[in-house]
């Protein structure tokens, strides 16, 4: 379904049209400065809609009106590349074959192709491994592709999984690394920044228990990439800086966290290839 609002080109404040308009509202997708994001649990809105949602005659906005495109082409494509490596002689509980994609695909330093820093994020050890990493990626994904807006959530997406690929090749360069868990660690990272930038407690909405639970995970199981979900993470906590901390503090260029996710992306990406 799509929305019924369009969404509007111009990346100004629409209350303040001299003012960068770095995010969207959650409800009407418009964007807000700074100074017109009101807390919401993840994500912000706009005062306008904030004000129509109190008043006794509101009309909602349909939660189902906004269509995740990005998120649900990043699921098909880890779904489908799942079923071509389970064709290809890879198991569905994780067993992996010398013919298989895992091993054609996957990050490691015994096998430096170029292409494996980005296909590693988009494979799986077993269907447990996917179906976790794809409901944490569907609980997540949709209200910063809503926020971010779809080319910008994009470009975080795969340079989480970059920046992932850094930190695993840095922690374990001989192990052969697979999965999305850098990225949606990436996703958690942003979250984090996006509620504490908002005033908003991360363990009072239970965001901070999550974190602790998961990285108690990530050290303490062994067949877990450390570094990839630290790098994940970190790569998350810089780009929501940019997108949601330092708007609040400056008056930055309009583009600059495009330009410094695709410097962070590309200084990630050369790393993973040097240790490689």
């Amino acid at each position: 379904m799509t929305s019924k609002n369009p969404i509007p080109e111009n990346k100004t404040c629409y209350r303040h049209p001299s003012r960068q308009g770095g995010v969207r509202c959650q409800r009407c997708e418009r964007y807000i400065c700074p100074h017109c994001m009101i807390t919401a649990s993840v994500g912000f809105h706009c005062p306008e809609c904030v004000g129509n949602a109190r008043k006794p005659t509101r009309i909602e906005r349909n939660p189902f009106s906004f269509d995740p495109l990005v998120v649900k082409i990043l699921i098909v494509a880890n779904v489908i590349l799942f079923v071509v490596g389970v064709g290809m002689g890879d198991g569905i509980q994780g067993q992996i074959s010398y013919e298989g994609i895992i091993w054609r695909g996957g990050l490691s330093s015994r096998s430096p192709e170029w292409y494996r820093v980005i296909t590693s994020g988009f494979l799986h050890y077993g269907f447990v491994h996917l179906a976790f990493n794809m409901y944490a990626l569907w609980l997540l994904g949709p209200a910063f592709e809503r926020t971010l807006g779809r080319s910008r959530f994009s470009l975080f997406y795969f340079s989480a999984v970059i920046s992932g690929s850094f930190g695993a090749m840095l922690w374990s360069p001989n192990s052969l690394t697979v999965g999305a868990s850098g990225a949606i660690f990436g996703l958690l990272g942003l979250a984090t920044v996006a509620q504490r930038s908002s005033g908003y407690s991360i363990w009072r909405s239970g965001l901070g228990m999550i974190l602790l639970l998961n990285f108690v995970l990530t050290f303490t199981v062994s067949s877990i990439s450390v570094g990839g979900h630290v790098g994940g993470f970190a790569a998350g906590l810089i780009i929501g800086w940019l997108v949601f901390d330092l708007p609040k503090r400056a008056q930055i260029p309009t583009y600059l966290p495009e330009a410094v996710i695709i410097l962070l992306s590309s200084a990630s990406y050369l790393g993973t290839l040097a240790i490689s």
